[in-house]
């Protein structure tokens, strides 16, 4: 190895060293370890040195349950059987218990054979408490209050042969309010999904008309007071999306009605294909957004329920296209106004 390849694994190494909750090493010999950064210590609450002296130390700190697997894990990438990725708990001498991804990688020479084994040591405990309690909130979502509202919306419906014609104005507006939960558990639940995903999503190619006339006729059943136009045929193209493109439409179109000033509100939706991408135009009539406005409403900068835009729904808009590997902004309509343009990947 030269002198400046050596230079560039220590600058490498002193990395990981600075790193919390991600522990380096290597090992060119099964059984043993030629380095282990700093950040093992806050993993496994042993002193790289120690378990350097005594690797067994690492296996009995594993919890019993994963041991086997984890064990037959490790020989298989020392071995160069495969390069793969595992989790498995290790339990600390406090008795703290925490998940670890180890992803480990065989280096060979040029014959093949195998001459060191890489590996990284992801804490992901808090992680894994994140994703757990977005699923139960997405459960409590999708069937406690999604359960109660159906029961509520069936009882208000029942009152409407009961109610005067100044009673009706009023159950009108609590009928209205009542889909708007439900909708919100919509986009509450496709949220949850794309967090737990860790943003990885299988792209695929996806029928643009299906998805968009589907929302369309969605929307027009749950605003009877709003109009919607479409200003040609929704051409018959394929994009990359997955299942949760419906989402990014509903939420737009949604937007378009829900944030009007207008006693009729009026969305027009049109559609540009280009060579490699296709534009979806989202117009509205509504009061319009501010230029300095245009970014904080998909919640740029700020993460989560917390960001200052209008809601959930145009940062699950957002970060849906982003991973599509399109684009959404918006620009002024005429007179007044938004236009939400999404420019999505068109694929074969």
């Amino acid at each position: 190895m030269t002198h400046g390849s050596l230079g560039k694994r220590r600058d490498f190494r002193a990395l990981f060293d600075h790193l919390d909750g991600v522990a380096l090493w290597t090992a060119t010999e099964p059984g043993t370890f030629d380095y282990i950064s700093a950040g093992f210590e806050d993993i496994w609450g042993l002193p790289p040195g120690d378990v350097k002296d005594d690797i067994s130390l690492l296996i009995d700190s594993i919890h019993p349950d994963d041991r086997e697997r984890v064990r037959a894990n490790i020989e298989e990438s020392a071995h160069g059987v495969r390069d793969k990725a595992y989790e498995g708990r290790v339990i600390q001498p406090d008795g703290s218990v925490r998940s670890v991804l180890t992803r480990q990688v065989a280096l060979r020479d040029d014959a093949g054979e195998v001459t060191e084994v890489v590996g990284i040591c992801t804490d992901i405990t808090e992680q894994q408490r994140r994703e757990r309690e977005l699923e139960l909130l997405n459960r409590i979502v999708r069937h406690d209050i999604r359960n109660d509202m159906a029961v509520v919306l069936g009882w208000l419906e029942l009152l409407e042969s009961h109610v005067d014609a100044e009673g009706e104005e009023y159950l009108r507006k609590i009928l209205a309010s009542g889909e708007h939960v439900v909708e919100l558990t919509e986009t509450a639940r496709d949220y949850v999904e794309t967090v737990v995903s860790d943003g990885d999503l299988s792209v695929e190619p996806v029928s643009l008309r299906t998805a968009l006339t589907t929302e369309l006729s969605l929307r027009e059943e749950s605003f009877p007071e709003a109009e919607f136009a479409v200003d040609e045929p929704v051409p018959d193209v394929a994009v990359a999306a997955d299942s949760m493109l419906s989402s990014v439409f509903r939420n737009l179109l949604n937007n378009a009605v829900q944030h009007n000033d207008k006693d009729a509100p009026f969305v027009e939706v049109s559609c540009a294909v280009r060579d490699d991408t296709v534009e979806v135009r989202i117009a509205d009539n509504g009061p319009g957004i501010p230029d300095d406005k245009k970014e904080i409403v998909f919640g740029k900068g700020e993460r989560g329920l917390g960001s200052p835009g209008t809601g959930i729904g145009l940062y699950l808009v957002q970060s849906l296209v982003a991973q599509y590997g399109g684009s959404v902004r918006i620009e002024d309509n005429e007179p007044t106004g938004s236009v939400f343009i999404v420019d999505l990947p068109r694929v074969e």
